[in-house]
């Protein structure tokens, strides 16, 4: 490591303002503080040091998507060689899974990192490191068979409009992957929904076989359009369904949101929030709801199908789109899962609700912590009064 910050110090006088290459002053400093940590410090005001800085806080999400991340990939193979009956071990299932996901993890971090070089060098700013979550989480939230020219699209558009135009990491409102997922969703419907695009039907590098016309329901899209809810089974737990990439195993997810709490990156009363909020809900569809597959659906099984678990654990908990007053927090994620029951059971047309309840709730984020910040200065008011008399 010594050489390797000898090499970079030789070679950064080209990077600097006069230098031959300054134009990638931006990308040489991303790349420098990627390998070291900056020994600059504050020169002016007040200032409060921690041990935890936003490169840590994203490679520690990152570290904790990886479960959900390879399993999709195991299951992303599974489902195909199960659906078109063709033979293979393990590794070759997750051999298929990897070589069919790996191109959309590399879409989205060559057009998502490459927007924001532009951007930084042209603000002459340093390059944030906020994609490097988004970029994980864009291909893990859609179904396989998602053209990669359709994602580099989406991708392109979640960065300038929904980041960019606000000011970069930390300053958009909206969750970045999930308004990736809902442009892919409204533009591009057929790819988004239909029992058609959750299995592959290629064949890649001589595994598998192709399929013309493979079409397999998910356990949400099942319950939308038939009579009677799927029956619930300890798949819906281990993952191996027809599901977006990395959002079908509860178990990897489970893992992945130990990994949040214990570091404290993640807020539990977010994360609990969601869940009670669902199960309270979809309880009270089950009790009081139409006579449909997905109101009589049991609450336990609405919080381990489709992407409700993996919404609660890595979407609803984005310290930047929630809501960041410690009881503000209980209702951010409540709400979340309210609405996400409601919007699948009254909207058969979507019956994954996660996405839009999050970006709703996004939107309401600041005026839940304007709520509960004057009611905390009411209560002293009132307080300070009653000591006065």
């Amino acid at each position: 490591m010594k050489a390797l910050r000898n090499y970079l110090d030789k070679i950064k006088p080209n990077f600097e303002e006069g230098g031959r290459l300054h134009a990638f002053r931006s990308v040489f400093d991303g790349f420098e503080t990627f390998l070291f940590v900056p020994n600059t410090t504050s020169k002016s005001g007040t200032h409060i040091h921690d041990s935890i800085d936003s490169k840590r806080i994203m490679s520690i999400v990152v570290i904790s998507l990886i479960p959900a991340l390879l399993f999709g990939m195991y299951n992303v193979g599974y489902q195909h060689f199960t659906h078109t009956g063709a033979e293979g071990g393990f590794w070759e299932m997750f051999a298929y899974g990897f070589l069919a996901v790996l191109p959309k993890i590399i879409v989205s971090y060559v057009v998502g990192l490459g927007i924001e070089f532009v951007v930084a060098q042209w603000k002459k700013e340093e390059i944030q490191e906020g994609f490097l979550v988004s970029g994980i989480l864009i291909p893990m939230i859609v179904p396989v068979d998602c053209p990669l020219w359709i994602l580099a699209i989406a991708t392109a558009f979640s960065v300038i409009f929904a980041k960019e135009v606000f000011g970069g990491t930390g300053m958009n409102i909206f969750n970045v992957a999930l308004i990736t997922r809902a442009f892919l969703f409204f533009a591009y419907p057929t790819k988004m929904s239909g029992d058609a695009v959750w299995v592959s039907g290629d064949s890649i590098l001589g595994l598998g076989k192709t399929v013309d016309g493979l079409t397999v329901a998910t356990p949400l899209g099942i319950a939308s359009t038939s009579a009677s809810a799927p029956v619930f089974s300890m798949d819906m737990v281990t993952g191996l369904i027809p599901g977006s990439i990395g959002e079908t195993s509860v178990i990897a997810i489970l893992i992945g949101a130990v990994i949040l709490l214990w570091t404290g990156v993640a807020s539990w009363k977010t994360m609990f929030s969601v869940f009670v909020g669902g199960a309270f809900m979809a309880w009270v569809f089950n009790a009081i709801g139409p006579d449909t597959a997905m109101a009589q659906m049991p609450w336990y099984e609405h919080l381990v199908v489709g992407g409700f678990c993996f919404g609660a654990v890595f979407m609803a908990t984005d310290p930047v789109t929630s809501a960041r007053t410690e009881k503000g927090k209980y209702v951010f994620g409540f709400l979340i899962g309210v609405m996400a029951i409601v919007i699948r059971v009254l909207n058969p047309g979507y019956p994954e609700g996660m996405m839009l309840a999050i970006l709703l709730m996004n939107i309401f984020a600041p005026l839940i912590d304007y709520c509960v910040v004057q009611s905390n200065i009411s209560r002293r008011e009132k307080r300070m009064m009653k000591s006065n008399h």
